[in-house]
């Protein structure tokens, strides 16, 4: 499946600004399951641009500024070649198929940092939510059990795209029944760490019929660490398993640390206007796609339990949500030199 995907992010003020650095996370982790044929990063006014991976392994891209502007503006353009096209074509291991289960003891110790929980404060009202899924004493097949969390905040939670940046706690989001993709991911992340479930945050791209029309943003969804699968992705604002549609550009522990552009400016607080965003994700080698088609596909191609799988096409069927995204925040102000 080949993707191209056109981001362009433009910050406006109302006078010549200087700018701090940033540090831009928008090119995907490419691997097995994705690469990148092209790539075109243009970024304005002049700067220098450093590359980086970080504790993650995310490629950023750090920018020094070397002139003032009253415009700030971000455009990435990326060619990809995505070969995941059967998100339910793994193998857990025996241990794991069945939850409650433990990691063994070798793994432990670099999922530790994906199992701590961040609002320890939300942690009570979380569990209490989290009973109706799983009964204590009681077993289920561990697949089964996040692909219903995942349809449950699907269907029962309102979606709600907010502007501004930063997350909802998974407490606030079950007092609103309400938010955005990255507040729906932060809730199922915070939910498999209070089960024992290694969790992190993904940031990236999906290609559907929002973001085919272009004026989209980022999307949000989580990764679990399976034992024999690895990180497989659940996104509980379409309420299923990524797949080829979802293209990943970075993951944290924490949802805070994966802004696609984070940085700021020197100068007064209110010469900040406003920011757009515009994001446009097309399949290129097929015309006539759309995303249930996709997931419909990778479905009756599965070799996973026939409850899960039925679980997946029931979702499949219907229509993807508008897609909210990741927002970039507003660049923080400095005091003026």
């Amino acid at each position: 499946m080949k993707i191209c995907i056109k981001h362009r992010t433009t910050y406006n003020y109302n006078q010549p600004v200087a700018f701090g650095q940033h540090k831009i996370l928008i090119r995907p982790r490419e691997g097995h399951d994705l690469h990148i044929e092209s790539s075109i990063l243009d970024i304005q006014p002049a700067h220098a641009i450093h590359w980086m991976r970080d504790v993650n392994g995310n490629s950023i891209a750090k920018v020094d500024f070397t002139e003032e502007a009253s415009q700030l503006m971000i455009y990435s353009e990326l060619l990809l070649q995505h070969y995941d096209s059967n998100p339910l074509d793994f193998v857990i291991d025996e241990s794991a198929v069945h939850y409650p289960f433990v990691y063994d003891p070798d793994s432990q110790p670099e999922l530790a940092a994906f199992m701590h929980i961040i609002y320890p404060k939300d942690t009570a009202r979380l569990r209490e939510w989290l009973g109706q899924f799983l009964k204590t004493g009681n077993q289920i097949e561990t697949i089964v059990l996040l692909q219903i969390v995942t349809q449950h905040i699907h269907n029962t939670f309102k979606y709600e795209r907010r502007d501004e940046s930063g997350v909802q706690t998974p407490a606030q989001t079950l007092e609103k029944n309400s938010g955005s993709c990255r507040d729906f991911a932060t809730l199922l992340l915070e939910a498999c760490r209070c089960w024992g479930l290694a969790a992190r945050f993904v940031s990236g791209y999906m290609q559907c019929e929002a973001t085919e029309a272009g004026g989209a943003s980022t999307h949000a969804w989580a990764e679990v660490y399976l034992p024999g699968a690895g990180w497989k992705g659940f996104d509980p604002t379409c309420g299923i398993m990524t797949g080829a549609q979802h293209v990943t550009v970075a993951v944290a522990r924490d949802p805070e640390n994966a802004a696609p552009i984070a940085g700021s400016y020197n100068g007064p607080a209110n010469a900040f206007l406003n920011i757009q965003v515009d994001v446009t994700v097309v399949q290129v080698d097929k015309p006539d796609s759309n995303i249930g088609a996709s997931v419909q596909t990778q479905n009756q191609s599965s070799q996973a339990s026939a409850t899960a799988v039925q679980q997946v096409k029931q979702m499949a069927q219907q229509a993807a949500p508008p897609m909210d995204m990741v927002i970039q925040p507003e660049p923080a102000a400095l005091a003026v030199s």
